[in-house]
This record gives structure tokens, C-alpha cells and sequence, in this order.
């Protein structure tokens, strides 16, 4: 069988294999899957096998394709270390445009960069630096000295530059004389109130397709993919920011085995900007290590307290101790249920900015910090939790009903509750750098949204 596009998601333990007509029609054809198989040393293995199971499920004998994309958070994902000047300001600038792009941030540091740093910055070995520091034409000496500490490192990992525009010269001047690697973009804080994370956000996918083929077990990644491989939380980032041109405001869920990731694309309201103490970005990511509903399961329990669940889940032990990656009976899927909820409400707690009072000259005034999610209009579920599980709308729905006291910038209760039934979010959105129309048509198509 001929097909337009083949699209695989090589995750850490799991490859699974999208295929897509875009030309004539445009299509969902079908899914397979495979193991990934990173340990072996080549991940072709898996996406072989993963081709294997697509042609089985679609009863073709043979598959030929055109275009071969993929996303990728195998061979540790996108690992990334981030080094501004002020925490509050250029450092967290940076790591939103690293978590925007999909990285798992290893090492964040603020100020100049001492010996243990550079030790540990050693041990990581990152796919990726971030440098940044200072806004434009302001203090410089902290980006350049942090320039020549991790140049003389001589990694050879790529080093992105996003600070003071004054610095340009001189630190490309200082790879150069290194040997090392260096992206240069604009400032991700080019002043006081402004974020300008988006060009950093796209370097870091570009500088990430250009070495990911040098992990381990990638080595012969590109013996199949011959378009885009961008990292697969980046990827669903991009189907956010896509949708966003379509439907507005919106927040994206995606609860894992592993973590919980919960994407926003809002400006937020014009009453909640006018009071809000430090900028936001317009897209933001965040990603919850601790909330997984498998690897990490036991931190959610241990997080609700194992006497609660057991006061609905008696045999909350028995699950606990025989829980597998997909649960299989009603049981086990109304007792992840119950977990997954509590990764949704957490994540989500700790994505949302809020409201506090300060106390003044003038007396109390209210003022706001964090992400505004009060303008958001659509909330959506991704990942295999909340595509598969029975209550996954329901979940979600409970959001705006978590706001205690009204002093989070939560979505407004009525919110409406989409779900990508195709689990192709990550898909489409590696797709959309190419087919920007036909990876909006198919995403409308899995949100239920077809004639929308």
C-alpha cells in the first residue's frame, strides 16, 4: 500500500506509528506499534516493527511512503542545562523557551557559573546549553564569563546564546577560538517587561534535529525518516499553538506514565494583564516529574495518602503492587482514574498563576503573578490516560471547580472539553511544520471538531 506520510512517536519504551494520506484526501489511516529499541543500539529496529504492526492493522501486505516524520523524547529526550543572570528574570525567560520546546531541563543556574557547576554540567552531558543574561544594551559580564567557562569545557554540545545583544560578538568570537558549537538568537528577555521566547523555542527543535541522529541508538534513525524530528513534548506544543489559530485560548493535558505535562496558549485577560507583576509567556509549558500514573504512580499516592484511597480503594495496596502501563479491568481503570485526576488537578495548580494581596502605603492592593488561564476556552486531553480512560472528560471538567477561595487564574467554569481521540496530537504537530493545513484538518477531525 502506497502511503503520503508516515509519522512515528519514538518514545522511551514504546514507538508508535501514525499514517496519513494529505495529498488527494486527507486521512487518518491507521496506528501500529513497536517496542524501542534504544538498548540495542538501533531504534530502527523498533520502527520496523512498529511498521510491521501498521501494516497488520490496516490489512496491507506492504507500506511505501513519501514522507517519514518523527518525534522523539527516546535516548533521554531533549536533555538540557539553563544558565542566566537573574532567576526571576533571564533564568526563567530561558527555561520557559526550553520547556516550550520540549526539553527536560536538567541543571538551571543563575549568576556566575562556579566549579561545581561546571563539574556537574560535565556529568549531565546535555544535548543542548542555553546560555542567556542581562537584557539588551544592559549588564554583560555575567553571559560572557558563563560563554568562556562552558566553551572551555570543550563538550562539543551544541551551545545556544540568547542574552544581551551587546554580547553577540564577543561570544561567538569565544567558540570560535574554542572549536565549539554555537547558535546565536535574540534576547528571551530583550527588557524588563518583556518575554521573547519564541526564536530561542524554534532554535532549540532546529539545533535538536540536526545532532539527535548522535544518541545512542539514534544513529540510524535516519535510515528512515527523511523529514522533521522534533522532540514529542515540542511537537505537541506546536498542535497547541496550531489549534490556537482555529479556536482560540486553550490549555492541553497530557497525563503519562511518567509525568504530566500541561500546555497553555492564552494572552489571558485584559483585566488580569493590567495587574500582573511580571510577563508570561503567550505559550507556556510545564512538566511535572512527579506525576505519573505509572512509573510514578507511587508519588500520587503517597501525594493523596494511601488511607484515603483505601477508604474507596480497600485493595488499593493490590492495585498498587500489580498495576500495569495500560490498565485492563474496570477496577484498575476507576482506581488510575482516581490518580489521574489527582495528577491533573496538581499539574495544573502548579501551571496556573494567581491572585495575592499586597499591603502598601495605599493599603491592600490585589496584584497577579503566574499564567492567566481565566480567557481559556477549551481544555484538551492527550496521552494515553486521558484518550483512553472511561472518565477522561469528565477529569477534565473538574478543573474550574478546583479554584479555591477564586484566587487561581483557572478557567472559567463551562469551559469545553475536547479530547484527541486519535492520540495524534504529537503527530500532527512535527506535521504542521511541513503540511500546516492538512495537520489542522486532521487534528479538528480527532477533537471531534470536523465541521467546525
Amino acid at each position: 500500500m502506497k502511503i503520503d506520510c508516515l509519522i512515528a512517536e519514538i518514545g522511551s519504551t514504546t514507538t508508535v506509528l501514525n499514517a496519513f494520506n494529505i495529498k488527494n484526501e486527507i486521512k487518518f489511516i491507521g496506528q501500529g506499534q513497536g517496542p524501542t529499541t534504544v538498548l540495542e543500539g538501533d531504534v530502527t529496529i523498533g520502527l520496523n516493527m512498529a511498521l510491521d504492526s501498521l501494516a497488520k492493522n490496516i490489512g496491507a501486505d506492504y507500506i511505501e511512503y513519501d514522507e517519514f516524520f518523527a518525534t522523539s523524547s527516546a535516548a533521554g529526550g531533549l536533555r538540557m542545562t539553563v544558565h542566566g543572570l537573574v532567576y526571576d528574570m533571564t533564568v526563567r525567560a530561558a527555561k520557559e523557551a526550553a520547556l516550550g520546546a520540549g526539553a527536560i531541563i536538567k541543571m538551571v543556574t543563575a549568576g556566575k557559573l562556579r566549579r561545581t557547576d561546571l563539574q556537574k554540567i560535565k556529568e549531565i552531558r546535555p544535548n543542548i546549553i542555553l546560555v542567556a543574561g542581562g537584557v539588551d544594551y544592559g549588564e554583560r559580564e555575567t553571559a560572557l564569563y558563563n560563554a568562556e567557562q562552558i566553551a572551555n569545557l570543550k563538550l562539543n554540545v551544541p551551545v545556544i546564546y540568547a542574552g544581551n545583544i551587546e554580547n553577540h560578538e564577543e561570544v561567538k568570537l569565544i567558540f570560535e577560538e574554542a572549536g565549539q558549537p554555537l547558535y546565536i538568537v535574540e534576547n528571551v528577555y530583550p527588557r524588563i517587561d518583556m518575554l521573547n521566547v519564541e526564536p530561542t523555542r524554534k532554535v532549540i527543535q532546529k539545533v535538536f534535529e540536526e545532532h539527535i541522529t548522535k544518541a545512542p541508538g539514534m544513529s540510524k534513525v535516519r535510515n528512515m525518516v527523511n523529514e522533521s524530528i522534533i522532540p514529542t513534548p515540542g511537537a505537541v506544543m506546536e498542535s497547541a499553538i496550531l489549534l490556537h489559530e482555529a479556536l482560540g485560548d486553550l490549555m492541553v493535558l497530557d497525563v503519562g506514565g511518567a509525568t504530566t505535562d500541561v500546555h497553555s496558549v492564552t494572552e489571558g485577560s485584559d483585566e488580569i494583564q493590567r495587574i500582573l507583576i511580571s510577563p508570561e509567556p503567550f505559550a507556556k509549558r510545564t512538566v511535572e516529574g512527579d506525576l505519573g500514573v505509572y512509573v510514578n504512580l507511587p508519588h500520587i499516592v503517597e501525594k493523596i495518602g494511601l488511607e484515603e484511597l483505601k477508604k474507596k480503594f480497600p485493595d488499593a495496596e493490590e492495585l498498587i503492587e500489580n498495576r500495569k502501563p495500560i490498565p485492563e479491568t474496570d477496577r484498575e481503570k476507576e482506581f488510575i482514574e482516581r490518580l489521574t485526576k489527582e495528577a491533573v488537578l496538581t499539574a495544573v495548580r502548579r501551571h496556573a498563576g494567581g491572585l495575592r494581596h499586597i499591603f502598601g502605603p495605599t493599603g491592600k492592593k490585589t496584584v497577579a503573578e503566574g499564567k492567566d488561564l481565566t480567557n481559556v476556552k477549551y481544555i484538551i486531553g492527550t496521552g494515553g490516560a486521558l484518550t483512553r480512560l472511561p472518565k477522561r472528560v469528565e477529569i477534565l471538567s473538574s478543573i474550574p471547580y478546583d479554584n479555591t477561595g477564586d484566587m487561581f487564574l483557572y478557567p472559567k467554569k463551562g469551559v469545553k472539553v475536547l479530547i484527541d481521540n486519535y492520540y495524534i496530537m504529537a503527530s500532527l504537530g512535527v506535521l504542521s511544520k511541513k503540511h500546516k493545513e492538512a495537520a489542522l484538518k486532521l487534528l479538528m477531525e480527532s477533537l471531534g471538531l470536523e465541521g467546525a
